[in-house]
């Protein structure tokens, strides 16, 4: 199936993504924004509902399931990637999408992330990353700033913070970028580039949760934030070029840190070359043999 079709008829909308479900979210909450731009790029990419499918973690992030009209699966906390790597391996047709916290993503789903990482798994990871855990009323994320008050460390995060981007590069995703929810042009673009590319593609987007985390607010993230098509001569080919822009913390660049080609998981699995696992007869194998072997 092609991303897209120029030849084809299309006459959906962002709206026609919506379900009858009006969004709870808090008011002002960066998920708005992502929930817009991930419909804004579906509608880019000329994707239908039934060819996208959305694997949710538990957080304010899953609660978006309800609210995007598109296949769905609300997984375990922690556990949307080994899902959605199923699903990829079902129907490795289909667009695959994880939706993730960071406590939820890089927390008790870190040893996933990792490993789907270094797999080059064809799923796009969107990362909600609000460094607070909203959803149970504000304790304290793997992504907290040191230092950060929350009522589960009332005298401070005495952990340095997890960085995704860095944790992305090195595990080897092959492409990674940071969005901003509070420009949603942007991040649409860099979702439309996740989703189009071939492997395992991350994307952290610095989303502010305006209830329980009075921290990281849409206004000190806009003090530090610049664009990394703004500097002249950035190459997201080069992996230590990204790394090092990674690490920058006094100012936080967003848009592409890396990307590059290299055979998907699913390259070199010879059982779906020719269709997908999903459409495979499977009534005429027998397991007695096998079974066997095991009594």
């Amino acid at each position: 199936m092609s991303v897209k079709n120029k030849n084809s008829k299309y006459d959906m909308d962002p709206n026609d993504f919506n379900t009858k479900n009006r969004p709870t979210w808090c008011t002002g909450c960066g998920n708005f924004a992502i929930w817009n731009a991930a419909k804004k790029a579906f509608i880019g990419l000329q994707l239908k509902p039934h060819e996208i499918i959305i694997v949710y973690g538990i957080g304010c992030s899953g609660n978006g399931c309800n609210f995007i009209s598109t296949n769905a699966f609300h997984a375990l906390h922690g556990r949307a990637l080994p899902v959605a790597t199923g699903a990829k391996l079902s129907n490795h047709r289909m667009h695959v999408i994880a939706m993730v916290g960071d406590g939820d993503g890089v927390g008790i789903g870190g040893n996933h992330f990792i490993h789907t990482c270094r797999r080059n798994t064809d799923i796009t990871c969107i990362l909600h990353d609000n460094r607070v855990y909203g959803l149970t009323t504000g304790q304290t994320s793997p992504t907290s700033d040191e230092g950060f008050q929350t009522k589960s460390t009332p005298h401070g995060v005495l952990e340095e913070p997890v960085n995704p981007v860095m944790l992305a590069l090195s595990a080897g995703a092959t492409f990674v970028a940071r969005g901003f929810s509070g420009d949603v042009k942007q991040l649409t673009s860099i979702i439309e580039e996740g989703i189009r590319h071939k492997g395992f593609s991350f994307i952290d987007v610095l989303q502010p949760c305006v209830t329980f985390n009075r921290q990281n607010t849409y206004d000190s993230y806009r003090d530090v934030i610049y664009k990394l098509g703004d500097k002249k001569g950035y190459d997201s080919q080069d992996l230590m070029s990204a790394m090092k822009k990674a690490l920058e913390t006094d100012r936080l660049p967003t848009g592409v840190f890396y990307d590059v080609k290299k055979d998907t998981y699913e390259d070199g699995l010879k059982q779906i070359d020719k269709k997908a696992l999903m459409e495979q007869v499977i009534n005429n194998v027998d397991i007695k043999d096998l079974f066997n072997k095991f009594i």
